[in-house]
């Protein structure tokens, strides 16, 4: 999720969860993104991460942590689960869901109005930023 926007970009890992199928999803869904879109990334404490410095260097992103049990480090991104809730409940084996699934969920969620957003959507305002500059 890009914080500023609240835009959602969801990678499917269709094999696995491991370090290296996180690393190499987030490495290709953030380079799709033009290079003023990738300032940093913020993540939990997750074994998944174990290859960050590979994902900063692959990205050219900065890549930080949160303290452990420290949710309110990411508010906007606990919010933001808490929205994909709603399309994949707590407990939800994710590799039942397709790549497709992922990509209706997360254009729903850009397609929703936010009251943090003065009541403009996500994609609204991930817009403006692609073309600015």
């Amino acid at each position: 999720m890009e914080r500023t926007t609240r835009f959602v970009i969801l990678v499917h890992l269709p094999v696995d969860h491991t370090a290296e199928s996180v690393r190499d999803g987030l490495v290709a869904a953030m380079n799709a993104l033009p290079a003023h879109l990738r300032g940093s990334l913020t993540w939990d404490q997750g074994v998944e991460m174990a290859h960050h410095t590979a994902i900063r260097r692959g990205t050219s992103m900065d890549v930080y942590f949160c303290d452990a049990a420290s949710p309110w480090q990411r508010g906007s991104n606990e919010n933001t689960n808490g929205l994909l809730r709603q399309y994949f409940p707590k407990g939800t084996n994710l590799a039942t869901h397709t790549a497709d699934d992922l990509r209706t969920a997360a254009h729903e969620l850009n397609e929703r109005p936010r009251k943090t957003l003065d009541w403009d959507t996500p994609a609204e305002r991930f817009a403006k930023l692609l073309i600015t500059e």
